[in-house]
């Protein structure tokens, strides 16, 4: 039985979601592998040095600053991180390159930005031939040494047209650019919608008759949830708070006339996405792309405050036709009155998105192994079924 590791950190939510989403999907499908998660950061600090000097973990310090907003100045902290990283180099490598040798994965599949030059270069020298696969969890790269590293045999699966140029113009070769048609999604997105919507709906105080917005940014919430509910009182809304328990409690004691429902941590996103006719919150890629598979046009926002690897996605957003996308939250209410008097066409818009990336990339995965002939293949002849999700070149 073959393994295939796959590395992830907890810095925003978003790599640690797509790793389980790839685990669920190889399980579902009874692949025959051995498939481990790898915490990057227990690798790199296994006694948590890190965490004994300054008292936190550097991941907690990030979640912790989106869920207050605080991502203003993030693009300069992204340069001396990545400064870091290069001086880091030889002293990770010196502890990357024993952990593949004692473990001995298959294939290496990467779900992390910054530090993909010294994952796989470890992996090369470590386990000469065991290839190496970076998935990107973002619409678009923020170059340089953000998610492409064209010096090492890196295969790049990249999930816009956008994406794909970015890589190919910093030199990847052909053979190792991999086209999919979105991000990487859990399987319970790919399920069927309730049977009996109006029923799930009133079971969970929501009119039937009337446009239901979906509030969410990410897995740890944000305190702009509160401004936007504070705005639309006379709108129904689902407020998805993930692991803020203090901002949940905050939204379910804020007055409202129309019904409210406030949502604490939960595996089950689709089915309240499902209970909603449109989505409101940050331009993530994550949570962009949960709301349209499960048919939502979305208003979101753009300004100083969105992360440079974000920036793209609202240009996606607008060139797809899946929504609106206003300069700051103070603009929603007259958003959400513009979204819901074109909610049909706007319906009509997301349903021609069709994202299969989860299957496209475990079929990569496959055929890296040797297992399979062709089943996603390189850039080449690889851009329809994705095309439409693609996106802006």
């Amino acid at each position: 039985m073959k393994t295939v590791d796959l590395v992830y950190f907890d810095a925003g939510g978003g790599h640690r979601a797509a790793a389980h989403a790839l685990e669920a999907v190889m399980r579902e499908q009874q692949r025959p592998w051995n498939v481990r998660l790898v915490h990057l950061r227990e690798v790199l600090d296994p006694q948590g040095h890190f965490r004994k000097v300054m008292g936190f973990d550097p991941e907690d310090f990030y979640n912790q600053r989106l869920a207050r907003g605080w991502t203003i100045g993030l693009a300069q902290e992204l340069k001396l991180l990545q400064g870091l990283i290069r001086m880091g180099h030889g002293p990770m490598l010196r502890l990357l390159q024993p952990h593949w040798a004692r473990t001995e994965p298959d294939l290496v599949v990467s779900l992390v930005p910054n530090f993909n030059r010294v994952l796989c270069e470890s992996v090369a020298r470590a386990l000469p031939g065991v290839p190496y696969l970076t998935v990107m969890t973002d619409l678009a790269d923020h170059p340089p040494h953000f998610w492409v590293e064209p010096t090492v045999p890196q295969h790049l699966a990249c999930g816009t047209a956008h994406a794909l140029a970015q890589a190919r113009a910093q030199g990847v070769p052909a053979a190792r650019l991999h086209a999919v048609s979105g991000m990487l999604l859990r399987p319970g997105f790919y399920a069927a919608p309730p049977a009996d919507r109006v029923a799930a709906r009133a079971a969970a105080g929501l009119d039937a008759d009337r446009p239901v917005g979906v509030v969410m940014f990410g897995g740890h919430g944000s305190k702009a949830m509160l401004s936007i509910a504070r705005r639309l009182p006379d709108t129904p809304l689902i407020l998805m708070c993930g692991h803020n328990a203090a901002l949940a409690q905050r939204l379910r004691d804020q007055p409202a006339r129309a019904p409210r429902v406030v949502v604490g941590f939960t595996r089950d996103v689709p089915h309240w996405l499902d209970l909603a006719d449109f989505f409101i919150g940050k331009p993530g890629p994550g949570s962009l792309s949960e709301a349209v598979q499960r048919g939502l046009p979305v208003i979101t926002v753009r300004n100083a405050f969105t992360m440079p690897q974000e920036r793209f996605n609202t240009d996606w957003v607008r060139a797809q036709g899946l929504g609106l996308v206003i300069e700051r939250f103070g603009q929603v209410a007259g958003a959400v009155e513009a979204l819901t008097a074109r909610l049909p066409a706007l319906r009509a818009a997301v349903q021609q998105v069709e994202n299969r990336a989860l299957f496209e990339v475990t079929d990569l995965v496959a055929h890296l192994l040797g297992e399979a002939d062709g089943a996603v293949g390189s850039v080449d002849g690889l851009l329809g079924a994705g095309a439409v999700s693609s996106g802006v070149v």
